[in-house]
Formats: C-alpha cells, structure tokens, sequence
C-alpha cells in the first residue's frame, strides 16, 4: 500500500519545477521513507515522472523527477446560446485539441451534449490518449446551475435544460468526473489564470445574448449557495423606463429590439457588432447607453466587493468599444474613490478558448487537489 499525504506532496510539484528526493526531504520536512513512499504512488498512477539527473557537487548525480502534464488530459465543453466549443487540455491547462460550431442552445440537452460527447470522443482519439488517461470534464452552459449536482436552475434562455442531468449523460459514453458551472465563472477562471494570476480579486462580465458575472474573490471562485452568485443580468438598472432588468435593457436581444423599434428594419442580435462597426450612429448611441446600463450594475458590484479588475467580454463585450467605454464612464464616476482609486476595466484578453480553458481548470482544480490525489492511488491498492 502507497503511503497517504502524496496528495499534498503533489502540490510541490504543479509549478513545473523538477525536485531531487533530498530537496524534497528539505521542502517537507519529512523523513526520506516518507518521501520516497509517496513518490512511488505518485509515479504509479503517472503524475509524477524522472527528468534527468541534478548537477553533481562531486558525488553521484541524484536523481530529479517532475510533475508529467502530458501523462493524462481533461476536456473542457464551453456552450454559449448560440455557439459551442470542445477542447482537449493537458494537465497544464494548455488546449491542446480544439472543435467550435454555430449551435442554438436552445435544440436542448439532448441534441447539443451529444454533438459535445461526439466531438470530444473524437478528439480525444486525435490527442493520441484513451478514455482511461481522461481526468475529467468541465461544462460550461448559459445559464444558472446547482454546481454539486451538474444541474442547470431554471436557465432563462434554455428551453428544456431545467434540472437536466448533465454529468449523468456525459458519463454514459465519457467515463470520468464531470463538473458543470455557469458559463460566465468559468470565462472568469481562465481569463484570471492566464491573464491576471498575480490578481485575487477579479469580476468577469459576459455581455452577450444574456448578460452575467463570474466573481473571483481571494483567489476563490464565488458560486454562493446554490450557484447563482454573478447573476447579475436580472438586477434592476436605476433609471430605467418601467422598472427594466440588465439583460432587458443592455444586452445584445434588447440593443437589436430597440434599433428594430421603428419597423423599417429588423435587427437580429447577431447584426449588433456589424452595425456598430459600419457607422450607424443610432446603434453607436445604443451601445453607449448599454455600456452606462451596465456600468450602473457594475459600480454597485465594484463597491460591493472592491475587485482590483473588472474584465468585460463577451461577443458585444471584446467588439464594441462603445460597451466598455460606457461601463467605465460610469463606474469611475459611482462606485466609491477607494474601490475605483486602482481598479481596472479591461476588455477580455482570454481568446476564443477562454471557455473552454475555464472548464478545463475547473477540472483540474478540482481532480488534482491532495485530497483527490490520494483517491486515485487509493484505488490502485
């Protein structure tokens, strides 16, 4: 039987630096039969591997070993309303394999997991790996979700999602852990990890069909309770004709009705970013207003909470300056001097697999922590 605590050795080693058995004993403190037995258990199940030998002060060289990121993989789903993305991740969190399709979330479960699971069985096999070298799956969905169970809360805009059993229709073809969290925290996870990872404190708003936040606080993502923590988009906006919420009044559905409110022209919210970028001084103006709407919510979450960056994404969030420009104008201008005296308001700098690359280090967060490490050499005894 492995020796239990190789959890927490592990975590030593998840900063790519390769480590001698005797730097090991000086980092532990533990004794070398500790150390040694708990460096069997971890080579066993292929976390830990050797890399060559330390420089020799005149004796024999020691032996150096180091955390082996290419030895499984996670899958990271990222489904938005109306595109999907499936990546292939080693355990460093890089996206290896990657898969984007035009979809409506709202076709429903169904339909949309099973294009997923196809995708990733696929490029699994593309990765060179086998299901048995799968650590786990991360999906990211639009909408809220009990985060202990995989199951989206009545999700505003997915039809047929309600209390839908995620991890269990994933794990019918995939055979792993399967973790789901609204979209927008796992947008947050990766834009903080790869963008920001000496910041602690960081607010990630989606501006897109719907509008949410993913709250990072002390470096620990914020769910709340029942994970509807970030649910930003049905706060009442101050000011607003008839008591309006955020998504009704800034979001890119609610920019395309009021452009499409005389009747000459129907805008469809994926026409938004086009007519904004062609001129149109009536959709430059909305996207202005949109971004002090959203700039209102923001200033009350910037007080609230005093992050040092608030990141604006999203399709209207990375496109249309306008959003962003008005989401400071009013921020710097509501939110209390000592929130905003360092705080600040970029646009998303993640790329089109930030969802997916949350979802992955969702998962690895997660399956890679002490306490699930010891469960997998557990299981070998």
């Amino acid at each position: 039987m492995f020796s239990s605590g190789a959890g927490d050795l592990f975590q030593l080693f998840r900063d790519g630096r390769p480590r001698t058995r005797s730097e090991l004993v000086d980092e532990t403190g533990l004794a070398r039969t500790s150390v040694v037995n708990r460096l069997a258990g971890l080579t066993a199940i292929g976390l830990v591997t050797p890399k060559g030998l330390a420089s020799s002060s005149g004796g024999r060289p020691a032996a150096r070993l180091m955390f082996d990121q290419t030895s499984r993989v996670c899958i990271g789903i990222d489904l938005g309303a109306t595109r999907g993305a499936v990546g292939v991740l080693d355990l460093s969190g890089r996206v290896l394999y990657q898969e984007s399709r035009v979809l409506d979330i709202a076709d429903g479960p169904t339909e949309i997991l099973t294009w997923a699971v196809d995708t990733a069985e696929r490029l699994l096999v593309a990765s060179g790996h086998q299901q048995r070298d799968l650590l786990g799956i991360g999906v990211g969905v639009p909408g809220p979700v009990e985060h202990s169970t995989g199951r989206p809360i009545r999700p505003p805009i997915m039809p047929g999602w309600d209390g839908f059993d995620i991890p269990a229709f994933v794990r019918q073809r995939l055979m792993a852990t399967v973790l789901v969290d609204n979209d927008v925290n796992l947008l947050a996870l990766g834009e903080q990890a790869t963008q920001w990872p000496a910041v602690d404190d960081l607010v990630f708003i989606k501006v897109s069909t719907g509008i949410g936040a993913g709250i990072i606080l002390g470096g620990v993502l914020q769910r709340g309770s029942r994970g509807s923590a970030g649910d930003i988009g049905h706060v009442l906006v101050p000011g607003t004709a008839n008591d309006r919420d955020l998504e009704a009044t800034a979001s890119a559905p609610a920019i395309a009705a009021y452009l499409s409110r005389d009747g000459v022209a129907i805008i469809g919210p994926g026409d938004v970013t086009g007519r904004i970028r062609m001129g149109d001084p009536t959709a430059i103006a909305a996207a202005r207003a949109a971004g002090r709407a959203i700039g209102e919510v923001t200033a009350m979450c910037v007080s609230v909470l005093n992050p040092s960056v608030v990141v604006i994404g999203g399709q209207l969030g990375i496109n249309v300056q306008e959003i962003i420009a008005g989401v400071r104008e009013v921020v710097y201008r509501r939110s209390i001097p000592l929130a905003n005296q360092h705080l600040n308001i970029v646009p998303a700098r993640g790329g089109p697999d930030a969802g997916i690359r949350g979802a992955g280090l969702m998962v690895l967060s997660e399956r890679l922590g002490a306490a699930a490490v010891d469960e997998m050499i557990a299981e070998l005894d």
